[in-house]
C-alpha cells in the first residue's frame, strides 16, 4: 500500500484501481469493473444504474440488500421489491415466477431481480449451480445481480472457478474486505455501458475517489492471496457451530448445514450471551432481536477458536 502508483481515480488516472478493476473483471468473466469504497454502496449503485423510480426489484425477504441498508433502495432509486421466500438461502424459484406474472399482471415493470451469495442471513449459504441456472432461465431478459460479498466464500466452499458462478448474472459486486481481508473496498462488475454509467451513479453517491490506489493495492492482495486460504476460516466455522450445538442443542443449528465461514443460531436471550463472551474476550453480533452471528476471517487462529469453543461451552 505504501509503494502503490496512485492517480486521480475521478479521470481514471490510478494506474492501481485499473489494475483492481480489470483482474477483478477477468476473473468474474465480465466486462469491466467499478472500485467503491463498500458492499452497500456497490449494491446501491447497481440499483441506480439498473432501474427507474418506480419499478419493482424481486429480492429475497431476508438478504441483505433488503434488510440491512437501510432502506437505500427506496431512498436513493425509489424503488419497491417483490420479495420472495429466500429463508433456505436461495431464491425460491416458483415464488420468483409468480411475482414476475403478478406484475406483469399489473402492468408493473420488473426492472431487476437481485439475490445474495453467499446468503449471510440462512448462515452463508452458497447458491448451487442448479438454482442459479433456474433464477437465470426464469428471468427471461430481466437483468439478474448478485450480491456477491462473500462470493469468494462461495467459490472455495464449491471449488469452482468464480465464473462459473458469475455466468449466470449480468452485474455482481464483491467485497475485498471481509474474508479477503482487505482493509476496504468492493467491486462491481458488469457490462461496459453499464459500467460507465454506474460511474455516474457513484459519483452522485459521493464514492468518487481520488489517490485510491493507496487501499486499492491492498485489493489486489486480497483477489490474488488471500482467496485460497478461506477453506482454513470454514473449518473453524465448523468447529464453533459444534461447540454451539452441544451447548444449545435445541437452537435450530445443524453444524454439517455450515458451509463456509458464517455461524447463525437462536438464543433465548442474545444479548447476555454476547455479553458475556465479551467478557471473555470473545466478539460476536445479531442479525435479528433472537439471532446470533459469529464470523470467522484471518484474524481468528486456531488457538483463538479454541479458547472460543472453551467459552461459549461454559456459557450460561
Amino acid at each position: 500500500m505504501a509503494e502503490a502508483e496512485v492517480g486521480d481515480d475521478r479521470y481514471g488516472e490510478d494506474p492501481t484501481v485499473r489494475r483492481l478493476q480489470e483482474y477483478f473483471a477477468e476473473i468474474v468473466g465480465k466486462e469491466d469493473a467499478i472500485y467503491v469504497p463498500s458492499g452497500t454502496m456497490a449494491n446501491q449503485v447497481a440499483l441506480r444504474t439498473w432501474t427507474k423510480p418506480g419499478s419493482v426489484v424481486v429480492a429475497g425477504r431476508n438478504q441483505h440488500l433488503v434488510q440491512f441498508e437501510r432502506a437505500g433502495a427506496a431512498k436513493n432509486s425509489s424503488i419497491q421489491f417483490a420479495l420472495v421466500n429466500d429463508r433456505t438461502g436461495e431464491l425460491d424459484p416458483s415464488e420468483v415466477e409468480s411475482e414476475l406474472a403478478l406484475q406483469s399482471y399489473f402492468g408493473l415493470e420488473v426492472s431487476l431481480v437481485c439475490f445474495e451469495n453467499t446468503h449471510m442471513h440462512s448462515g452463508g449459504t452458497p447458491w448451487s449451480i442448479g438454482g442459479l441456472q433456474e433464477i437465470r432461465r426464469i428471468s427471461a431478459g430481466i437483468p439478474v445481480h448478485m450480491d456477491g460479498a462473500r462470493l469468494f466464500n462461495a467459490v472455495a466452499s464449491q471449488g469452482v472457478e468464480p465464473s462459473e458462478i458469475t455466468k449466470y448474472v449480468d452485474t455482481v459486486m464483491s467485497c475485498v474486505s471481509k474474508g479477503l481481508s482487505a482493509p476496504v473496498g468492493s467491486l462491481l462488475a458488469g457490462p461496459s455501458d453499464f459500467i460507465d454509467h454506474a460511474k455516474v451513479e457513484r459519483q452522485i453517491l459521493g464514492g468518487q475517489m481520488r489517490q485510491a490506489g493507496i487501499i486499492a493495492a491492498a485489493g489486489l492482495v486480497a483477489l490474488k492471496e488471500m482467496r485460497e486460504r478461506l477453506p482454513e476460516d470454514h473449518y473453524h466455522a465448523t468447529l464453533l457451530a459444534g461447540a454451539i450445538s452441544d451447548r444449545y442443542p435445541t437452537c435450530g443449528l445443524q453444524p454439517e448445514n455450515v458451509r463456509t465461514n458464517i455461524v447463525i443460531f437462536e438464543h433465548p436471550d442474545p444479548a447476555s450471551f454476547i455479553s458475556y463472551l465479551k467478557s471473555q474476550g470473545v466478539l460476536a453480533g445479531t442479525i435479528s432481536p433472537t439471532h446470533v452471528r459469529l464470523v470467522t476471517h484471518s484474524d481468528v487462529s486456531f488457538e483463538s477458536i479454541e479458547l472460543a469453543m472453551k467459552i461459549i461451552t461454559s456459557a450460561p
